[in-house]
């Protein structure tokens, strides 16, 4: 009876003098998942502005649907549209129910192309928001300089992560298709304007820059605006092979030095997978862009 006892009392010394060293990896297990930071999936995508049936079958009607099922399947948190109208824009926020969006039109109000950011309703809340046009004057809607004879501009967002508490910053564009000084210039404004934002929180910039890696409005955004490109940070790459303008003809997006599209990170910021995606439905394009979704940590 006494050998018993003395074994049942060591079993409980063992148990309590465990307890403490057991707790500890479940604390640190804890505060690691905290340090991780907020993840969130995130998506550019050229819509191709409202075109139509003389466009078979690459009209907006016939391409609405598949669209639909890239954004559905794909499930981004957030992205970034560029190119699309105010019907474009009207309809993508029904087929998208969960989503919610921000947004003008590049002319003023509901005229001419939106950089719209959509994002999910029920994990975020916009704290603040603004537009500005990539110009000498950017405060003016609808002012074009540096050569490019029809607007660009920037959407941007600071958002709210309802599950979290955390911030960041979310921004939008599309740089002009035919002016290099315009979109060297562009890459300069965004660079400085990002950096009157809040610089404890993280930036994302999502848009069609109408240029590939290592032209100079790349460097600018990388080397003076403090960004990183996700895709060459990424853990994973998918597609690494194709660029992003297919032009409704071209599987290959015209190849890796064709990857005009970009999700750039500014901050302590992570990126864990990138993909160009090539979804295609019965040989449909669902635009003359592949979209892009990268998969980022933002850290606190």
């Amino acid at each position: 009876m006494k050998n018993l006892l003395k074994k049942a009392m060591m079993l409980l010394s063992l148990v309590l003098l465990t307890a403490p060293s057991l707790a500890g990896p479940v604390e640190a297990s804890a505060k690691n998942r905290q340090v991780e930071g907020l993840d969130l999936n995130v998506m550019t995508f050229n819509l191709r502005y409202l075109n139509s049936f003389d466009e078979s079958p690459h009209s907006w009607e016939e391409r609405r649907p598949t669209v639909r099922q890239v954004i559905r399947t794909n499930q981004p948190d957030i992205f970034g549209t560029q190119e699309a109208v105010y019907q474009q824009v009207k309809d993508m926020d029904a087929d998208l129910p969960n989503y919610d969006w921000i947004g003008l039109g590049r002319e003023g109000g509901d005229q001419g192309e939106f950089m719209a950011i959509y994002y999910n309703q029920n994990q975020f809340t916009p704290m603040e928001y603004d537009h500005f046009w990539l110009s000498d004057t950017p405060e003016v809607i609808g002012s074009t300089s540096w050569g490019n004879t029809i607007p660009r501009m920037v959407t941007w967002v600071k958002f709210l992560d309802n599950n979290s508490g955390k911030e960041f910053y979310f921004v939008n564009t599309h740089f002009d298709h035919m002016s290099a000084e315009s979109r060297e210039k562009s890459a300069e404004l965004v660079s400085e304007k990002v950096k009157e934002f809040d610089p404890d929180l993280p930036v994302i910039l999502t848009g069609d820059f109408n240029t590939s890696p290592g032209s100079k409005p790349y460097e600018i955004l990388i080397k003076e605006g403090n960004f990183v490109d996700t895709w060459v940070a990424a853990d994973t790459r998918i597609n690494e092979d194709l660029g992003t303008f297919n032009g409704f003809n071209n599987p290959s997006g015209g190849g890796a030095d064709n990857r005009i599209d970009w999700i750039l990170s500014k901050g302590n910021v992570t990126t864990t997978q990138s993909e160009i995606i090539n979804y295609q439905k019965n040989g449909q394009f669902p635009s003359d862009h592949y979209p892009v979704m990268s998969e980022i940590i933002l850290h606190y």
